[in-house]
């Protein structure tokens, strides 16, 4: 059952329904799930099939796909679940929009995930006004975060998550958590319609920072939510601490940045958002043969 005083939404990163079905009955609750092509490359079907030799043809992957998260829906009827759009580098905004209409007809509960790339914002701006839900990935600067806000202005609470990627700084020896709690102490400037879903977290201590820190949500990988089941739903208390310095991590300063520009004017460059696009798209063309 689901911590008393608990504000923060919890979800499940991953492609397996059966984690799925673990954590719910571990947990006793599940507030959604989000996926991605590497998750779908890593889920027991994909994984069966390529060991045996045969590879899906671009139309069984996409249906593969849709059979997962329609399972994935009915596990967590009131919840989201995140669905991304094949794209890389090229990929146009038309292009993604168009996956993004497809996907958000698989079910009822979607969140479809764009990266925080110009032609990702150009489409995240028009499917909020189609009323897509989306949830805006590959985070890793305050400016991005500033991007997404201006990009989707105008949606309703609940329509857009961000979804900055702590785990990747941490890898550079930058401070993964304070991208979490500046964008939130930024967004307290705005009307608050885009959520903060702390993402690519890797320790239970990354888990308990980002409750401290009033994470909206939390999407959390299997084997982090079971051992936080494991340890009783454990909460952070008054004296929690999440000591970046004697990690070896690297603070990450507060910018001043000003909401009512347009998504256009801020820098949104990142060589980790290229990255994650470029990696995304490998895992998801691995499958298709």
């Amino acid at each position: 059952m689901k911590p008393q005083g608990l504000k923060t939404k919890i979800f499940l990163d991953g492609g397996n329904p059966e984690e799925t079905r673990e954590i719910i009955g571990s947990l006793g609750f599940l507030d959604g799930q989000t996926t991605n092509p590497t998750l779908i490359a890593k889920s027991p079907g994909a994984k069966k099939r390529l060991d045996s030799g045969r590879k899906f043809s671009e139309g069984e992957i996409w249906d593969y796909y849709r059979s997962v998260v329609g399972t994935l829906s009915s596990l967590l009827p009131g919840g989201s679940v995140s669905v991304e759009v094949y794209c890389d580098s090229a990929s146009p905004a038309d292009r993604m929009l168009k996956q993004a209409r497809e996907m958000s007809s698989w079910i009822p509960n979607a969140h479809i995930k764009f990266p925080i790339s110009p032609e990702g914002l150009k489409a995240a701006e028009l499917a909020v006004r189609e009323g897509i839900r989306v949830n805006m990935t590959l985070c890793f600067t305050q400016g991005q975060g500033a991007a997404v806000y201006a990009a989707t202005a105008g949606a309703a609470k609940g329509d857009v998550f961000l979804s900055p990627f702590v785990g990747r700084l941490d890898d550079r020896g930058q401070n993964g958590m304070d991208l979490i709690a500046n964008i939130l102490q930024m967004y307290k400037k705005g009307d608050g319609h885009v959520e903060v879903l702390s993402a690519s977290v890797r320790t239970l201590d990354h888990f308990l920072c980002a409750l401290k820190l009033g994470s909206d949500i939390i999407t959390a990988p299997y084997a982090i939510l079971k051992e936080w089941g494991e340890k009783g739903l454990m909460l952070p208390g008054a004296d929690y601490k999440y000591d970046a310095a004697a990690l070896g991590f690297k603070p990450i300063p507060y910018e001043n940045l000003d909401l009512a520009k347009s998504w256009r004017d801020f820098d949104i460059a990142h060589d980790l958002t290229t990255k994650g696009m470029e990696r995304f798209s490998e895992d998801w063309n691995s499958l298709i043969g």
